[in-house]
């Protein structure tokens, strides 16, 4: 017990802004991801994920701030997804898709020509929170805390919006606003947390601890709870044996949080038999 506080201690120490900092993002990220998974856009998380990484790149390659090159790419493509699907009678699923692909490689083309090269692949792809400094945190205090909290404030006409549209505009919810509203804060969440996380850690705590929650509760309000509870415990067991046996961070985070999904799942299937 004395070795385990004595780690947890040096830590604190050494990187207190990379904890604050994963934490903010675990936070603010499972808890919007429970409404993405409600609403049954798992891959809006890997695409918007995907086009902050090639916001990012652009911004390298153009000498500009990251945090910016990955907003204006994620509006730009949360317009495009909020307009087009119904207009052209495409699935959204397939607009999402095309904008994956075209983000792809759009990152590589401007990794390509930056001078960085592989390390800033790498840097898009897989982020590193142990490196997050003061500025980091600030921006994200700034950024993600404000736009969770209003979406936690203004939830009950959000879920309606996403769970019955027919019944939110009988209630004369206006559903269109609420939604384009949450997809806009997504991007820009999303764009905040790509800088640190990367693509895959932000894409992990967007699906796979609101995915554990909504499998180990059938009520929303519990389903919220569990997934930010799980996220938290992720990331401060993620930075912890990363920190103990030397691997990469956010890499950690990411199988400890499938680990609990596996097992809510495994919890789940066996109560039903």
């Amino acid at each position: 017990m004395s070795s385990f506080m004595g780690v947890w201690n040096e830590m604190v120490h050494s990187f207190p802004q990379a904890i604050w900092g994963g934490l903010i993002i675990a936070v603010c990220c499972s808890f919007l991801g429970t409404l993405v998974v409600l609403k049954r856009l798992v891959f809006i998380g890997a695409t918007l994920s995907q086009v902050a990484a090639c916001g990012i790149a652009a911004a390298f390659f153009y000498h500009s701030n990251p945090f910016w090159g990955a907003v204006a790419f994620n509006l730009a493509a949360v317009t495009i997804l909020a307009s087009s699907a119904e207009e052209i009678r495409v699935p959204k699923d397939a607009i999402m898709a095309a904008l994956f692909i075209l983000a792809s490689s759009l990152s590589v083309l401007f990794v390509s020509k930056s001078a960085n090269g592989l390390d800033e692949v790498h840097s898009l792809l897989y982020g590193d929170l142990i490196i997050t400094s003061g500025a980091d945190l600030k921006m994200l205090l700034i950024v993600l805390v404000p736009l969770t909290l209003m979406v936690f404030i203004f939830l009950r006409p959000i879920v309606y919006t996403f769970v019955d549209r027919d019944e939110a505009k009988v209630l004369e919810i206006k559903v269109r606003f609420w939604e384009l509203l949450f997809y806009y804060i997504l991007g820009v969440v999303v764009s905040a947390a790509s800088k640190l996380g990367g693509m895959s850690l932000v894409f992990c705590y967007l699906v796979v601890p609101p995915m554990a929650g909504l499998i180990m509760s059938n009520r929303l309000n519990r389903a919220f709870l569990i997934s930010v509870l799980l996220a938290v415990f992720s990331t401060l067991a993620g930075i912890y044996f990363s920190y103990i046996y030397d691997l990469p961070t956010n890499q950690v985070i990411v199988v400890i949080s499938c680990f609990l999904l596996g097992g809510a799942l495994i919890g789940k299937l066996g109560m039903k038999s």
